[in-house]
Formats: C-alpha cells, structure tokens, sequence
C-alpha cells in the first residue's frame, strides 16, 4: 500500500545488523524467543508485504469526486481522487492511521474524520479544513467516540461517545464549526450507536446492539433527546438482530434488514406510523448485509453474503421488485454509498488477483468505472489462486464450509498446510486478496485453507448461536473434523499443519494447539484470548457485556468453572508444539495480559514460544514498519517449524 517500498527495503537492509546479515527489530518492538531472521529472508517476504488497498471513505457532495484511505508511508491516510483511475492526492499526514471520514453535506468545503492513538482505539474526531489544511479536534480527547452522522443541513453531526462513564454510548451532537457547541443530547449505555437523521432533521435513527443476535432500533427527538422504540423485542424471548437503518426519502418509514421470522436477515421496510414490516427480496436465501437508499428514494441498492461473495442488487422500492443488475468485474462486492447526484454508487470490489478497490457503477446506463488500481508489490498476481469452497462434516454430522488456496503449481506432492481461523468469533472467512499469505503459496508451497467454524455469520442465525456460552468446545471438535479431513486429500499432507489466528481466532488457535497438539506441527497466535474469564475482567467495559452475551458470564459459577478448565493457559502443559504469540500493548480488547500470562506459562514448562510484540500497536499490528517485522519473523516461523528448515 505504499509507493515508498524502495525506502522501506532500504530500511531493512541497511539495518545496523546489516554486517552479520540479520534483521533488527525496532525500538518499538518486544522480543523474546526469537532466533536471528535472515535478512535474505526479509527482503523476500518484504515484496509481498507490498500490496496497497483503497477504502471508500465518502463522496463529494457537490463533485464527482472521492474521499478514500489508503496507505504510502507508515499508516493509512485521506486522500483526495478527482476522476476514475486519477492520481490520490495525499491530504492528511499524521503518524497515526485516520480511520474514517466524512464530508460537510453542502459545499463539502471540509471533512470530519477519526483517529485513534497507537491502536488504543480511542478515536477522536477532527474537522479538517481543505482550505488551510488544519484540523481541529471535536471531541475530548480522552474516551472512545464513533465518527458518527452528519445532518441533512450540514450544520451538526450526531455521534457516540463514552465520556460520561468509560462505557456507555452516550449520544451527543455538534456543528464542527463550532467546537464549543458540543452537548449530550441523551443517555444510552452499552452498545448503542447513531445511523441516520430524518429528512427533517428533527429525529434520529439509533439502533441498541445487545449481541450479533440480538439488537433493536429507537428513534430520538434531535431537540430533547427522548427515545421511542421502533421495534419490539422477540417473540417468546426470541432475539431479533436489526442491521443498520435509514430513513426513507420522504421520512414516513426506515428501511433496515432484518432476522425476524427467517433464519436470515431480509431487507424490510418499517412504517413509523403502523408500525407495519414489509419485507423484500424474500426469496434470496441469505443475509441482506447492507443497503443503501438512493437520494430520490427510487433505488435501494442492498448486498447479499452468498457463501462469502458479496452479490449487488437492485431494488425498485415503489414496485417492490428486483431491478436488473448491470454486469459487475468479477469479485466480492462491500462497502455501498450513493452520490447525492443518484447517478452513480460507489463499491469496493476485491478478487484474489487484486486487493480491494474503489468502483462506481452508473445504475441507468450499466456504466462501472473503476476510480483506484492499488499496487501489488510489483508482483504477477495473474497466477495467484483462486478460493476454492470445500466443506466437511464435523463431529455431529453438521456440514463444515471454508476456503482453500492451493499452491502454485510448481509444487507437487502433498503439501504441508496453514489452517487460519478468523476472528469474531462471529466473523467470517471470505475469498479475497490474500497480501503477504501469497509468499507462503506461491513460494513456500503451502496450502491455505480459512474455514468457518459453528457461530461464524453467513449461514444463518441457528448457524450463529451453535458455539454460545457451555458451547464452546464444540467449535474445537469442527477444527478437529477439518483435520480428519486433510487426511483424506490426496494433495496435501496432514503431518504438517500449522494452525493459527488473530483474535478469537488466537483463541482457537490456543484450544487446538491444547486439545489436539499431536495433530498439528506449530502454531501462530494473534491477539488471542487464552483464558475467556480473565479476558472477560480485563477487556475494556465498554465491550465486556457484549462480549458476555457470546461467551458466558463469567460471574455465573458454572460458567466461571468451564472457563477455567478449557482455558489454554491452565492446559499449558498439553502444550507440545512450538508457539508463535503476537501482540500490541495497547489492545483494548484483548489486552496484552492475555499474552503475558500464555508465555509464562509455556516458559515455565520449557515448550518453545516466541513472543513478539509492539509498543505503539494495538488490536494486530497496522504500521508498516511493525507488520513487515512480524511477516518476516511469521516466515521464519514457518519455514523452521512447520517445514523443518534450518
């Protein structure tokens, strides 16, 4: 993502360890374990390290122009695109990565934008001037507030924020051209985030996230604050889980999506006087993950998760019909956002030849065009693989899905695998862009496979709450199945597989690692959790309820006592095989003493483990400098102990 490649691999190269051939971790960076990685070694992961991706941050509201993210030094920045295919014109330049923005509705003379420090998550949010280039900040400075919601006038944005209690999403609302008009509008508490102002500006949208399963959506008066529930709770203490909402054009309805009454989320319409559903698409038999309105209220453009492949679609909302979909470039459609003009939407679109990148399509003439081509390094990528979907039947005969990646073709006999799990754990493992896991296929000869364990989204909410609470080792026994299944490929090899994740997935990294260790050569854990009850009392308040409706509530004593039994760090002597554990200090979510404790652990009992981790990082590394490190020393990992080289 970053035209200064050449820079950073001087950088590596010209290291003070340079004379004895090896790479020096930075300052910033805590080792422990970790043997010398050649510098030969670097400079050959370092090329697919390379790979640059463009996020859709907003339209200009008066041009055809964009506002994206994306990254050519150290983090990932905004920057201006004037037409399809033009140059990124680079308009923040801060040491730490801005991770969303938003234009001024009416002239689009500036942009509010969010920043965190050190991946503290933490985000303030700033109004930059295109003018002058300064940026002022909004908000306080010290708690976590969302980038939020600008009014239809253009004269304030609502947002969230926990600066009352550290952990409740209090709603607030300010004109950012003026700082000092900031004000609570309204209590909230846990969970709670903005969506949408009506038309008239006189109501918000707000929507209360209890857990994946479970959320509602409220209305707000924008002048006194009161909220009135839009829609109920379950039917028979059944969950219902709402997904974002926007007013309809002429503010008499929210069209949302949905789970209530199917097993998956539809696109439905939500009359605020009747208080009547009407659901749409009905027949598409997966999740409605996103829709957009268009400005004319003609056109509501809405994504489907068709086993991981984002599909577009196209709704004309007074028929209620399917409108044609003009032809799309093949890949994986995310992110919709209309232009105030109606006349194109925006997307990204990511395959595994290329990473994600900004599109447009011109819904009336069928017209795409395509507004960023992000570097690959200077790699061929027209031989990098595509996902294949296997699937596999695990312990109670429920089938299993993911994806595979095979090697290139160069390598023959069976090939040693990488299971990478995701993280969530109600995530999702989709087809894509690969980035620097292409070193290990196409030049080490090994076999990727991401698979989607019980409780990933995509496949239904029964799908969803399969690995809830007491539940959990039922997700270890769908990795176990998938290793049953390795061995029954003839093409690769199912004495060499290495397991590893970020997050939950470190998580499940952890527990394989524990209850199948003579299954497995090695293992890479991310930021992963290695006792859920400890998690649980450290992770920050602002999560921990959420988290509890996944896990279990550590306070209850038969939760409490599964938590301490099938934690990995109180199993450590199962233990067997080499671990990799990574971590940045500043995890707000899973905090570093989740590591701390895992490596001690092993330490104590003499089990190989190598401990990396970053001061200035937080929730998995996002600065360049760091994520090269831990490519290069992740390849040095691999090709020791799960290839047996030297």
């Amino acid at each position: 993502m970053r035209p200064a490649a050449a820079v950073a691999l001087v950088a590596l190269t010209l290291s003070p360890a340079a004379a004895d051939d090896v790479l020096k971790p930075a300052d910033n960076l805590v080792t422990d374990g970790l043997p010398p990685i050649p510098q030969a070694l670097a400079e050959q992961v370092h090329r697919y390290t390379e790979s640059r991706s463009a996020g859709l941050f907003d339209w200009h509201p008066a041009r055809r122009e964009l506002l994206i993210g994306t990254r050519f030094g150290q983090t990932t920045q905004a920057h201006q695109v004037k037409v399809p295919g033009g140059d990124r014109r680079q308009l923040t330049f801060f040491a730490e990565g801005v991770g969303g923005a938003k234009f001024e509705p009416k002239g689009g003379r500036d942009f509010v934008f969010s920043r965190d420090v050190g991946g503290n998550e933490r985000h303030q949010n700033y109004r930059y001037d295109l003018g002058s280039g300064a940026a002022t900040l909004l908000t306080d400075g010290k708690s976590r507030n969302s980038l939020g919601v600008w009014s239809n006038a253009g004269d304030k944005m609502a947002y969230t924020s926990t600066r009352r209690t550290g952990r409740d999403n209090d709603l607030y609302v300010v004109n950012p051209a003026d700082p000092k008009s900031d004000r609570k509008l309204a209590d909230l508490g846990v969970g709670w985030s903005v969506l949408d102002w009506s038309p008239d500006d006189a109501k918000l949208l707000v929507v209360e996230y209890v857990s994946i399963n479970e959320s509602y959506l409220w209305l707000v008066d924008a002048a006194t604050g009161e909220k009135t529930a839009l829609t109920p709770k379950g039917d028979k203490g059944e969950p219902v889980a709402y997904g974002g909402g926007q007013f309809s054009k002429d503010g008499k309805s929210v069209w949302t999506t949905t789970d209530r009454g199917s097993e998956f989320r539809r696109l439905v319409r939500i009359d605020l006087g009747t208080k009547d559903v009407r659901v749409y698409a009905a027949d598409i038999p997966w999740d409605v993950e996103d829709a957009e309105v268009s400005p004319d209220g003609k056109t509501v453009a809405f994504l489907t998760n068709e086993a991981g492949v984002g599909k577009l679609h196209l709704l004309d909302a007074a028929a209620g019909k399917l409108k044609p979909t003009p032809p799309l470039p093949p890949g994986s459609v995310s992110g919709l956002q209309w232009h105030r003009s109606g006349k194109d939407l925006a997307f990204h679109l990511t395959t595994a030849k290329h990473p994600r990148d900004v599109f447009s399509l011109d819904p009336a003439s069928g017209a795409v065009s395509r507004w960023t081509e992000s570097e690959t390094g200077g790699l061929d990528t027209s031989a990098f693989p595509e996902a294949e979907l296997v699937k596999w039947p695990s312990f109670d005969g429920r089938e299993i899905s993911g994806f595979l990646y095979r090697p290139a073709a160069k390598f023959t006999g069976k090939r040693p695998v990488i299971v990478n799990i995701h993280g969530g754990p109600e995530g999702q493992s989709r087809p894509g862009y690969l980035g620097a896991t292409n070193y290990y296929l196409n030049e080490l000869g090994v076999a990727v496979i991401y698979p989607n364990i019980r409780g990933s989204s995509g496949y239904g909410k029964t799908f969803l709450k399969l690995d809830n609470g007491l539940r959990r080792e039922d997700s270890y026994k769908d990795v176990a199945a998938l290793l049953d299944w390795i061995k029954t490929r003839p093409d690769l090899d199912a004495d060499r597989v290495m397991v590893t994740g970020g997050s939950y997935g470190g998580h499940m990294t952890l527990a394989v690692a524990t209850y199948y260790p003579d299954r497995i050569r090695c293992a890479v854990d991310v930021v992963g959790i290695s006792n859920l009850r400890s998690f649980l009392e450290n992770t920050e308040p602002y999560r921990r309820d959420l988290r509890r409706a996944e896990y279990g509530d550590e306070r209850d004593p038969q939760v409490r006592e599964f938590m301490e039994r099938t934690a990995p760090v109180n199993n450590a002597e199962k233990i067997t095989k080499p671990l990799f554990v990574v971590q940045g200090l500043n995890d707000p979510r899973v905090p570093a003493s989740e590591a701390d404790q895992m490596v001690a652990a092993l330490k104590r009992r003499g089990t190989p483990v190598w401990y990396l981790a970053a001061k200035d990082e937080g929730h998995g590394f996002a600065k360049k400098r760091n994520v090269e490190f831990q490519a290069a020393a992740t390849a040095a990992f691999v090709k020791q102990h799960l290839l047996g080289e030297k």
